[in-house]
């Protein structure tokens, strides 16, 4: 016999009745599932005990230690100006109501926004942002000239200066400033001082802040430049257009910045233009058929017809490169921009004098222009001309018209025809020369009667001799016996 005593058996588990046979009943336990554990049993406690909130006041958690993930504070003040760029990016500085509802704000074309000049402290220029925003901080040296407080600038925003609460405004198109190499970046436009030309006569060198550059001849202006060194000693706006720091190489572009600038006047004077209106322009290319003058922002076409009441070879003979002109829009094409201009219709129209002075059967002296198969062209006054048809060159068949007059031969015409709609004056040499001719006749037929009278009246006056005798004599035969 074992010295330890038999252990008493455990009273073997409690069996929980088993269901009846069938399906299982809806609530039931699944036949092979282990029962729910009751209260007590377990892990899990019963739904009853497990934390509540009611509403009334959050549920405490337990405090955690921060310092351990304590963020970086250049990360922190990136990731803040990040998303304030961001918010400024998508919000639109317009008027906010009392509601602080947002409206649209005040916009260019050039989708620019607006403000107003608040001070101006050494060379910051604080600018009101609209939307109750606070302040904007422009440079002075993006203004041409010194603006005033009370002035409404357009300006685009470039960041936000969270260390100084800011929002750093810039200006389209305006001089930025920089000091050395590393601050000068692609497209950046800068005001560069004209040193001189390069050996090669290619181009102009700069100078930006000590930085020295070159400006191609093709890039100093949107026209040809006959004289570059007209421009040595200035100081020029010009755009970045290429850049090499480890090469030290920087090449700019002022005609870049002129076309940034023309563009934005072009919309202006498009806005403004209007048939009928008296401009100034500048004559920046003359063509065979015409000159074309800036009207600063686009560029209008005068027809060659348009340059004078005179017939003219070439445009040069009434205008010069770089003449300022006062010019009438002629016509407008708003869909292709195309400006129509006339230079003669602010000159006196020598049509209406000729009208009140020569009338159709008027004979007047002209000089013959130039000749065409069908007839010559006679010039009567400056910018009056009128056409001899073939058919009244002469009252005799003509076969060629060179046969009877010659260019730049003094002509006397006759006016057969004025017509002040269309221009045109029919004039006839055959009929003074047909006149002439019935001149002479009738001259040559009047000196013919004259003769005539003269010879009846002498002989009516002639004296007879006495001693003469008429008829046949006393009947004695004359030759002969009788």
């Amino acid at each position: 016999m074992s010295d330890t005593p038999n252990p008493t058996p455990a009273p073997a588990p409690e069996q929980a009745p088993r269901p009846n046979q069938g399906p299982p009943q809806p609530g039931g336990p699944r036949p092979g599932a282990k029962p729910f554990p009751r209260a007590g049993e377990g892990h899990r406690p019963p739904r009853e005990e497990k934390p509540r909130n009611d509403g009334s006041a959050p549920i405490v958690l337990d405090r955690r230690d921060f310092t351990q993930s304590k963020p970086n504070k250049r990360q922190l003040d990136a990731s803040i100006e990040a998303e304030m760029e961001a918010a400024l990016a998508g919000l639109d500085f317009g008027k906010l109501d009392e509601q602080g509802s947002q409206k649209p704000a005040a916009r260019t074309p050039g989708g620019k926004k607006k403000g107003t000049v608040v001070s101006i402290q050494g060379v910051d220029v604080f600018i009101d942002v609209p939307g109750g925003r606070g302040q904007g901080l422009l440079p002075l040296d993006q203004f041409e000239t010194r603006p005033n407080i009370g002035d409404v600038v357009e300006f685009s925003i470039e960041r936000y200066d969270a260390a100084n609460g800011l929002v750093l405004l810039t200006r389209e198109g305006s001089v930025q400033s920089v000091s050395d190499w590393s601050n000068i970046s692609m497209n950046m436009i800068v005001l560069a001082k004209v040193t001189g030309m390069n050996r090669s006569k290619s181009g102009m060198m700069i100078e930006v802040s000590g930085v020295k550059g070159f400006l191609p001849l093709s890039q100093l202006d949107l026209y040809r430049v006959e004289s570059p060194e007209q421009f040595v000693g200035q100081q020029l706006k010009v755009q970045v257009i290429e850049l090499d720091r480890e090469e030290r190489n920087l090449i700019v572009s002022r005609r870049s910045v002129q076309e940034r600038e023309r563009e934005e006047k072009r919309e202006v004077l498009w806005a403004t233009l209007q048939e009928g209106q008296t401009r100034v322009g500048v004559v920046r290319m003359i063509k065979p058929f015409g000159a074309f003058v800036d009207l600063d922002g686009a560029d209008g076409l005068i027809p060659i017809s348009e340059l004078s009441w005179q017939r003219i070879g070439d445009p040069s003979e009434i205008v010069q490169l770089g003449q300022r002109v006062e010019v009438v829009v002629k016509r407008l094409d708003p869909t292709t921009r195309r400006i129509s201009l006339s230079l003669r219709q602010l000159l006196a129209n020598p049509w209406d004098d000729f009208a009140r002075t020569c009338r159709p059967g008027s004979r007047v002296n002209g000089k013959v222009t130039r000749l065409e198969d069908f007839g010559a062209f006679v010039e009567l006054s400056p910018g009056i001309e009128g056409l001899i048809h073939i058919s009244e060159l002469s009252t005799e068949r003509v076969r060629r018209v060179r046969d009877v007059v010659t260019e730049g031969q003094q002509v006397e015409v006759q006016v057969m025809n004025v017509d002040m709609e269309k221009k045109r004056i029919a004039l006839s040499l055959k009929t003074i020369q047909a006149g002439e001719e019935a001149v002479a006749i009738a001259a040559t037929e009047a000196e013919r009667v004259a003769d005539v009278a003269i010879a009846a009246e002498r002989a009516a006056t002639r004296s007879t001799n006495p001693n003469l005798r008429g008829g046949i004599g006393d009947g004695k035969p004359l030759f002969g016996d009788a």
